[in-house]
């Protein structure tokens, strides 16, 4: 078991707009996506109160919210250690993306606007990008940016509250498993659901739920085959270029 110390890494939060309890909250949140809090790693109040040089009720709290959405479990002596994400999680995961992004496409087909569509066309080339660049953490990014945007585009304020608190797990999926990730197909995938969007097309949803299922073993594989991902970070995968998820 991992003990999280203080590091030279030490990051002032500042009480400014956010709120300091929700920058504090993101801080952690974003630390544990990127791995700097790998799987395992016992995170101790006081200890990352004074690294964000924060009091620790704003981290007590985030703390508790991080536990709730599944990044954080509280184990008997051990207390807050920051939770594994293995091929498991990742089913319970597409089970649900498969149906709401399928749904969200339906509706973006609908709904999307010019101004909205522009930009997604936008972001898809800076996805394109950024893969064939080699640039992980960005590609990773605007991958899950790319799914938030279908969602948003659908017009559906309900399916968006609905799908937030996945996001952050999607971004920690795409992070332990885009490093193997074959870039072409995937943006392919990504730039065929866009057109399928931007035409009207009716066919929107079934090439949405496809991609999703398309995507289900190989990140199960990558996440059983290399269980050293959900506690290290990406160090464990060999590096290759990655892809739109």
């Amino acid at each position: 078991m991992t003990v999280h110390r203080p590091t030279a890494r030490a990051t002032a939060v500042g009480d400014t707009h956010p709120s300091l309890r929700e920058r504090v909250y993101v801080e952690l949140r974003e630390r544990i996506i990127e791995a700097e809090y790998p799987a395992g790693t016992r995170l101790v109040e006081r200890e990352v109160a004074e690294e964000l040089r924060v009091s620790r009720v704003p981290v007590r709290e985030a703390m508790q919210r991080l536990e709730s959405e599944g990044f954080l479990t509280v184990q008997p002596r051990r207390g807050s250690v920051v939770a594994d994400f293995g091929p498991q999680d990742a089913e319970y995961l597409f089970d649900v993306r498969e149906n709401l992004e399928g749904l969200a496409a339906r509706l973006a087909a609908r709904h999307a606007t010019p101004a909205r569509l522009r930009d997604l066309e936008r972001l898809l080339g800076r996805a394109r990008k950024a893969a064939e660049a080699g640039r992980l953490r960005e590609a990773v990014s605007l991958n899950a940016d790319f799914h938030r945007q279908i969602v948003e585009l659908s017009g559906n304020p309900l399916l968006v509250e609905l799908m937030a608190p996945l996001d952050s797990r999607l971004r920690r999926l795409f992070r332990l498993t885009s490093a193997q990730a074959d870039g072409e197909p995937m943006c392919g995938a990504h730039e065929r659901l866009y057109e399928a969007v931007r035409d009207r097309d009716v066919g929107a949803e079934a090439l949405a739920r496809a991609h999703v299922a398309d995507t289900r073993a190989p990140a199960a594989r990558l996440l059983a085959a290399a269980p050293g991902a959900g506690r290290d970070g990406l160090e464990t995968a060999p590096a290759a270029a990655p892809g739109c998820s």
